[in-house]
């Protein structure tokens, strides 16, 4: 069993910035694809940002394009989220996922709702 745990959401003023952090337990976090998603309220869950098990290779919604960063750090068996300028539109609470390796590392993959492990979540709140 995974469990996976975020921290570092909070309060922020637009152009502000934050970095998540979702810690896992397990010893076979180096061979998981990690993704960051969020809901805003009243909305459905939205990919965010998707990282291939090395950290070498990234997916990023439009949205949050040139402004966040997803990265891995396979010896501390956690995965990143550097958010930066944030708008309010940002708001939401954000969810760390994983998949094991044999769901593979593609566009459509980071687009599914279906992950095999999540979070709880963190929420972060941009005013404005």
């Amino acid at each position: 069993q995974v469990q996976l745990v975020e921290s570092g959401g909070g309060l922020v003023q637009a152009g502000g910035s934050l970095r998540l952090s979702c810690t896992t337990s397990g010893r076979t976090f180096i061979s998981y694809t990690m993704g960051w998603f969020r809901q805003a309220p009243g909305k459905d869950r939205e990919s965010v940002a998707f990282i291939n098990r090395n950290g070498i290779s990234t997916y990023y919604a439009d949205s949050v394009k040139g402004r966040f960063t997803i990265s891995k750090d396979n010896a501390k068996n956690t995965v990143y989220l550097q958010l930066n300028g944030l708008k309010p539109e940002d708001t939401a609470v954000y969810y760390c996922a994983a998949d094991a390796p044999s769901k593979g590392f593609t566009w459509s993959r980071f687009q599914s709702p279906d992950h095999d492990y999540w979070g709880h979540g963190t929420q972060v709140t941009v005013s404005s």
